[in-house]
């Protein structure tokens, strides 16, 4: 059975800016990576049907090993749709050998303008059993802070 993880976050600034912040690749680099890991982007193509590729790294592997190696997670990023200032959905692959974590998940990122700012909400659809639902939840909590904080005033 499938399962689908959410999270939300007002952020105290313009739709215009979050959308950037969610299709760049230097803010994405900056923002994603959630505490406690680094990332870096291989190749980037934002675009309806461009991809990215990330490798996050763990900075300390020992309590968390990662998906394609000791210390690393690696995903392959599809773009299949982009509604520029509103939304971004991604089709998601980590590169593993644990059939745990294989198969595709849905990655839904929205905007929402509010009269405070803008609301991001993350869906993801699909999610890989082998991904803990608090280790997810712990995950894009963290991504979408580190995403207000590089925007906020």
């Amino acid at each position: 059975m499938s399962r689908t993880d959410r999270a939300n976050l007002l952020i105290h600034t313009g739709k215009d800016a979050v959308f950037s912040a969610l299709t760049s690749s230097d803010a994405l680099a900056a923002w994603l990576p959630p505490s406690g890991m680094r990332g870096r982007l291989e190749r980037f193509d934002m675009r309806e049907g461009g991809s990215f590729r990330l490798v996050l790294t763990y900075e300390n592997a020992a309590d968390a090993p990662g998906k394609s190696s000791a210390d690393s997670d690696v995903t392959e990023v599809r773009i299949t749709q982009l509604d520029p200032g509103e939304r971004v959905v991604q089709e998601v692959d980590f590169e593993s050998e644990d059939p745990a974590f294989q198969g595709t998940m849905q990655m839904e990122w929205k905007v929402l303008p509010v009269a405070e700012g803008t609301i991001v909400e993350v869906i993801a659809r699909n999610v890989p059993a082998g991904i803990r639902a608090r280790d997810h939840a712990a995950g894009l909590t963290s991504s979408l802070a580190n995403l207000a904080a590089l925007l906020e005033p």
